[in-house]
């Protein structure tokens, strides 16, 4: 099973893990959050992706969730990155982790593929429901 690490803002990480927990029922091993601290020197940030990516990797790789690519976090993330072992997919959203925890058995290119498709396909304008004919006034 590929080891899932959500690299967002404090409130943003926890509140998917909350949200996904609420969804299934429950929250599978294997997965984490880092919450980001923006004081924290860029070393010790470094040191703390690489504590929950060893954490997290049981042979089978680590897939970084990052709320938004560029910024400082996943600038450092992106240091730590081996095809194929340890990747990274930003603009996670509810969806996207959702699809990823129903398709843990895939391989690391099969989940990228899911996560890739699920956070799109997750974004959908909802029509507006057809409205009763009013009676003549």
């Amino acid at each position: 099973m590929i080891g899932l690490l959500i690299l967002a803002q404090t409130d943003f990480g926890l509140g998917l893990l909350r949200s996904a927990e609420h969804v299934l029922g429950n929250l599978p091993p294997g997965i984490e959050t880092l919450p980001v601290d923006y004081e924290l020197p860029q070393e010790q940030l470094e040191q703390a992706i690489r504590t929950r990516i060893e954490n997290l990797d049981h042979g089978n790789g680590v897939l970084i969730l990052a709320d938004i690519y560029g910024a400082s976090h996943t600038n450092t993330a992106c240091r730590l990155l081996r095809k194929g072992q340890i990747e990274l997919i930003s603009g996670v959203n509810l969806p996207m982790l959702i699809r990823l925890l129903n398709y843990r058995d895939l391989d690391m290119r099969g989940l990228v593929t899911k996560a890739l498709t699920g956070g799109p396909e997750g974004i959908v304008s909802a029509p507006i429901p057809l409205r009763k004919a009013e009676p003549n006034r």
